[in-house]
């Protein structure tokens, strides 16, 4: 049988957590909470991240405009997501929450601004 020893990061508990994968299943020790047990199971199947990142801005004081997913995208898609921001180029003004990348990288998640520029 294999496993797997993680460490959850849903609260600041950070229990130890290890997966065993017993078959087509898997069983789950460790965790304080049903939450833990969620991301545990999450994490050793199908992991995904929520991209924080940078994005050019022309116009603005600032050069650079805070950004980030909307929602957590496949681990795997993560360089994807990433190069087509770094090639993204935005005019002032900017405001929080405005979408400056619809579906990026066919993820369905939009990149939006965190802050305005």
């Amino acid at each position: 049988m294999q496993s797997r020893e993680l460490t959850c990061i849903v609260c600041p508990m950070g229990c130890r957590v290890r997966v065993d994968f017993e078959g087509d299943g898997l069983a789950v020790s460790g965790n304080q909470c049903a939450r833990g047990e969620k991301y545990c199971r999450q994490e050793v199947t199908r992991p995904v991240r929520v991209v924080t990142s940078l994005a050019a801005v022309s116009g603005a004081r600032l050069p650079l405009c805070p950004v980030k997913t909307s929602v957590a995208v496949p681990k795997d898609r993560v360089e994807d997501v990433l190069r087509e921001i770094r090639a993204l180029r935005v005019a002032a003004p900017i405001q929080i929450g405005d979408v400056l990348i619809e579906d990026v990288a066919g993820t369905g998640a939009d990149v939006v601004a965190t802050a305005n520029r």
